[in-house]
């Protein structure tokens, strides 16, 4: 399932790594400003799957990001986006909203949960890998996966190969599972004043 990643990929990420922080801007962890309700599809996710909402083992952990992590995590990245093809619960399931493991196909949360559970399956900290809901580039409700590592907030995204830097993404944050409980949301506070700091 999985992609290898490019030795131009490992390359450019060595070089962030090892180069200056200030690759790094002040924004590369999101800020939270208060607790919100989960989404209702989580709340219906958990009650199928009440084993994957279970508290963490290890709470409010942050993953250290070097070669070995970084090719995980690309390799999850890519592998999901290419074995999943996108379709809507609706031409799935016939309903508006549903959270599910994708079998062949799924929408944005489904390329998420597949994400979280791959990587939880290698040995990644739950409490390291949150489900986070923004609005896209035309404001439609959209999710992506947030990795936090020593390096900043990552974000895996199924309209990407790419792993950028939160805030350097195009997208506005509205709130994410919280890393201290799985079924507790933050509200996060985006007032970016520019997009900075990227890994590519």
């Amino acid at each position: 399932m999985f992609k290898i990643a490019t030795l131009k990929n490992i390359t450019l990420f060595s070089l962030i790594v090892m180069g200056s922080s200030e690759a790094f801007a002040t924004q590369k962890m999101m800020e939270i400003k208060g607790t919100t309700p989960p989404p209702i599809g989580y709340i219906q996710f958990c009650g199928v799957h009440p084993d994957d909402c279970r508290p963490y083992v290890r709470p409010n952990q942050i993953v250290r990001l070097d070669t070995n992590s970084w090719t995980q995590l690309s390799q999850v990245n890519s592998g999901v986006n290419a074995a999943v093809m996108p379709a809507t619960d609706m031409q799935i399931y016939g309903v508006i909203e549903r959270w599910e493991y994708p079998k062949v196909a799924g929408d944005c949360e489904d390329y998420v949960l597949e994400k979280r559970r791959e990587l939880v399956n290698v040995g990644w900290p739950e409490s390291a890998l949150l489900i986070t809901v923004v609005r896209d580039e035309a404001g439609d409700g959209h999710a992506v996966l947030t990795v936090r590592t020593d390096r900043g907030d990552v974000v895996l995204d199924n309209k990407t190969d790419q792993i950028l830097v939160w805030a350097d993404t195009p997208y506005s944050y509205l709130k994410r599972q919280s890393p201290a409980n799985p079924n507790s949301w933050d509200l996060i506070q985006d007032a970016r004043t520019s997009l900075v700091g990227s890994v590519n």
